[in-house]
């Protein structure tokens, strides 16, 4: 996984979250308004608080994450027992060159004809706002990153 300098400083201790966590659930809504959740690797977490996932373009998680659906994220570190939740806006991406960058072995098993798999897509979450949790003392602290913002406050926490 690629953690990229973050141009937001709030995103800071949300990046140091996710290189350690990796594995995100990611939480979409349903038609019949159900929610869903389902884990996913995390490629990269870009310079401009974007988040990167292999995925199917079959897959339901597609079409319940419609173009600029809100979407949730929630990590955790449990050696350290930090939490954090993301929301965010998904989109699906066709990009050559950014699948081939972000491109695994391990991403494998689940694509076994590599990039040229016809199925192969990529799903980009625009950071929104980001909600943490670090013990020992279970603060909460909120970064509201509005994607692509460069003028986020710095996270605080709150009692």
């Amino acid at each position: 996984m690629e953690i990229d300098e973050q141009h937001n400083a709030a995103l800071a201790k949300v990046a140091e979250i996710i290189g350690d966590a990796k594995f995100a659930m990611l939480t979409t809504l349903e038609k019949d308004g159900t929610l869903r959740s389902r884990p996913m690797a995390t490629m990269q977490l870009d310079g401009d608080g974007n988040l990167w996932f292999f995925t199917s373009q079959s897959s339901p998680k597609i079409v319940e994450a419609k173009p600029d659906q809100q979407v949730n994220l929630a990590y955790m570190r449990t050696d350290k027992q930090d939490y954090l939740s993301i929301s965010g806006a998904a989109e699906l991406v066709h990009d050559r060159e950014k699948m081939q960058d972000l491109w695994s072995p391990w991403v494998k098993p689940w694509f076994p004809k590599e990039l040229d798999d016809p199925d192969l897509a990529l799903l980009k979450v625009s950071i929104m706002e980001a909600e943490y949790w670090d013990a020992p003392d279970s603060a909460t602290a909120r970064a509201d990153a509005h994607a692509h913002s460069h003028n986020a406050p710095l996270p605080r926490k709150s009692p």
